[in-house]
């Protein structure tokens, strides 16, 4: 486990910086935590907190617009005689589009600034959703038409992570980011949380038309509150010029790309979020059979219900730790690589205790132990993106989601494929855990807090004063 040091490696007190407020602007020496010479462009305090709060239901209604069709699914198979191959289709959908557009959400919010994409996209999604019913029953081939929309869906929702990570990085300062991404990343358990109770209640007394109208019609009501307040009205325009002239920071040619994914650090960060995204997607993906075939007489809200609770807490108590240990002067390094030792290496404990056979309430309490632990990544790799290259954060992460994403696909089957042929859930935890450890390893063997997006040697001599 990394070992937490306060101020860093080399920290000497004789070098005197310039007093900015971009603790996360550092030069590209190891050891070296200088600040860069920039123009504040933080969020005070309050304003932070505000958008917290503001993202957190963003974030929340983004999964309930997203898991509205899951939960509708059987409703709309019924009513339009689909077949479990043709749901498929229409549930798989959004995945590809939801790959599509990651990079790109991340290209332009770090040129022209992450809330306007969000803005614009989630009035978009929610658009989308609200007319889902009506593109429904008006279609011809309702299959077709909930097919394209799902697809859409996922080419508008695809670029919110990314917008995320580029607005955290420019806006927000370096001790207060495990705060803000881990209490927004809990937006994803609340929401499908409120759809899944919510939404369930409306399926039952107003049909599967009423959770599409209410999530979207409130996810465009927060993209209007959104604008009117926080943005003041400012038309979130999005020019051609705008994309071809961004400010300062954004201006990385494709030869500082290049630079910049041969650095161990930005490997390290890639390849640590794609093994915790994966394991996660298989965990989601297959614990929900889990439960229905080791223990077929449980409750069903038990084990779909308990684990997301404790990952709400979980998240928020990890944010607030790690930006408390960053305050009071550790390494910045060492603490998001404490934060990614409970992710994936405490977490694949408890993932190996559901290979034995364990009664029903000590599984349950296994995997919410390994939900609640593996929160703890919004806090450390999610977040690490954002110290490595603040100036390119949103498209940089929008190339690990992709990435995570497509091998989490891969991996969902591969696990099916291990339950066929061997007939155990101890090769899939087993696979979990292997993926976890492999993943912990590179990070923390690899991983840094330092900038290496901008060249440091052409900068260096007017940052250091003696």
């Amino acid at each position: 486990m990394a070992v937490i040091q306060k101020y860093g490696k080399n920290y000497s007190p004789d070098l005197v910086c310039h007093k900015e407020n971009h603790p996360s602007d550092k030069i590209g020496v190891p050891g070296c935590h200088k600040k860069w010479p920039e123009h504040n462009t933080n969020w005070p305090r309050p304003v932070a907190r505000v958008w917290t709060v503001v993202l957190l239901l963003g974030t929340c209604l983004l999964y309930c617009a997203r898991v509205a069709m899951p939960i509708c699914a059987v409703s709309m198979a019924e009513q339009f005689n689909w077949s479990k191959r043709e749901s498929g289709m229409v549930l798989g959908s959004f995945f590809w589009g939801y790959c599509f557009t990651q990079v790109f959400g991340g290209y332009v919010s770090d040129r022209v600034g992450g809330e306007k994409v969000l803005l614009l996209s989630a009035a978009a999604w929610g658009s989308m959703t609200a007319f889902t019913p009506i593109l429904a029953h008006f279609c011809s081939q309702p299959i077709m038409s909930m097919t394209l929309a799902r697809f859409l869906m996922g080419l508008l929702q695809g670029v919110h992570y990314p917008s995320l990570a580029s607005l955290c990085s420019q806006k927000v300062v370096e001790s207060e980011r495990g705060f803000l991404m881990s209490t927004v990343g809990s937006g994803s358990y609340l929401g499908t949380l409120v759809i899944g109770g919510a939404g369930s209640l409306m399926l039952d007394l107003y049909g599967w038309e009423s959770v599409f109208y209410v999530s979207g019609l409130l996810s465009v009501l927060w993209a209007y509150c959104m604008w009117k307040y926080l943005l003041k009205g400012e038309g979130p325009i999005i020019t051609l010029e705008s994309l071809g002239s961004g400010g300062p920071q954004s201006k990385l040619s494709k030869r500082h790309w290049l630079r910049l994914l041969k650095q161990p650090a930005v490997c390290a960060v890639i390849v640590t979020h794609l093994c915790t995204s994966s394991t996660f997607f298989t965990l989601l993906s297959w614990l929900p059979t889990f439960f229905k075939d080791t223990f077929p007489d449980a409750k069903g809200w038990v084990f779909n219900v308990i684990p997301w609770l404790v990952a709400i807490p979980s998240s928020l108590f990890s944010g607030c730790l790690s930006d408390h240990l960053i305050s009071q002067g550790f390494d910045t390094a060492s603490v998001r690589k404490l934060m990614q030792f409970f992710s994936m290496g405490v977490s694949s404990v408890f993932t190996l205790l559901l290979c034995g056979n364990t009664t029903f309430p000590w599984a349950v309490a296994f995997v919410s132990a390994t939900m609640g632990l593996t929160t703890f990544s919004h806090s450390g790799v999610s977040v690490n993106v954002q110290d490595l290259a603040p100036s390119c954060a949103g498209a940089l992460f929008g190339v690990m989601n992709t990435c995570g994403a497509f091998l989490g696909v891969l991996m969902v089957y591969f696990s099916g494929y291990l339950i066929e042929a061997t007939g155990s859930w101890a090769t899939v935890f087993a696979l979990i855990t292997t993926v976890n450890l492999l993943g912990l390893c590179t990070f923390l063997g690899f991983a840094e807090a330092r900038r290496v997006d901008i060249d440091s040697s052409k900068v260096r001599h007017h940052n250091i004063h003696i």
